[in-house]
């Protein structure tokens, strides 16, 4: 059995704190998986793949986030083994944050829209450079790019990203990734007011893509839709149909691991 990944203690951590017991709205009710939040009949744990990644993910996640079972951040943590989750609070800052971002071999990013940001900040690539960092320029080989990248990803409402954004200083010296994308978002189980927005997975999958690691970028896609299909199944208590094209792809993409 798999240990459990951080966003996983992150939630037992505040359940832990609650006075009162959190109620998901729509859904499945009753029990669930603890290891995919869904109900043990409609369980995706059996398709959960493991990808190797040089790129890392840190999630910055707002009180309520990890107690959601349609949170998507929990799917980045399934995948990716090097996935970091924090409680986001105005008036602390968590240590282990703090030393993770000072490490040496990670080079920081605050995937944030670059429109409500200064623009000497923003960057819509990673750095790279054979000797050090710097931007723009021709993309080198892999192995010539000097530190692993670690995409900070704020996992919360828009209303609430923006508020961790401006209310975090300790992100201030890093630079902004302002991720240039003309798809629309296919995420289904939260509503949003514009088709720009899109889920943490999906975000995390974008930086993926452009961190290079092409193949862990389409096993969240796929994993993500595999978890929306059972998810909505689920609420609607539909029957699974589990040779059909978005598990079949998940099961493809899977079996080719780097």
């Amino acid at each position: 059995m798999l240990l459990p990944h951080a966003v996983s203690r992150l939630r037992t951590a505040r359940l832990a704190r609650s006075t009162t017991q959190f109620l998901a709205r729509g859904g499945p009710h009753g029990g669930r998986c603890a290891g995919c939040r869904l109900l043990p009949s409609y369980c995706i744990c059996a398709f959960r793949p493991l990808v190797t990644t040089r790129a890392a993910i840190c999630l910055l996640m707002s009180d309520v986030e990890p107690l959601k079972p349609s949170n998507t951040g929990w799917l980045i943590a399934d995948i990716v083994p090097d996935t970091f989750a924090f409680a986001w609070a105005r008036t602390e800052v968590d240590p282990a944050l703090l030393l993770l971002l000072a490490d040496p071999q990670w080079q920081p990013y605050v995937v944030f829209p670059g429109e409500f940001v200064a623009p000497e900040r923003v960057v819509n690539d990673i750095l790279r450079s054979e000797n050090g960092l710097e931007r723009g320029g021709e993309k080198p080989a892999q192995e010539n790019i000097s530190k692993r990248p670690l995409f900070i990803l704020l996992d919360a409402t828009w209303s609430e990203a923006r508020k961790i954004f401006k209310k975090s200083p300790y992100l201030d010296h890093f630079p902004v990734l302002s991720l240039q994308v003309a798809q629309i978002s296919r995420y289904r189980l939260r509503r949003s007011k514009r088709d720009e927005h899109f889920c943490t997975a999906e975000v995390a999958a974008l930086c993926m893509e452009l961190a290079g690691e092409t193949h862990a970028a389409h096993i969240l896609e796929a994993y993500l839709d595999v978890y929306t299909e059972h998810y909505l199944r689920a609420k609607q208590q539909q029957k699974l149909h589990l040779d059909d094209e978005i598990h079949q792809r998940l099961l493809s993409l899977s079996s080719r691991q780097k």
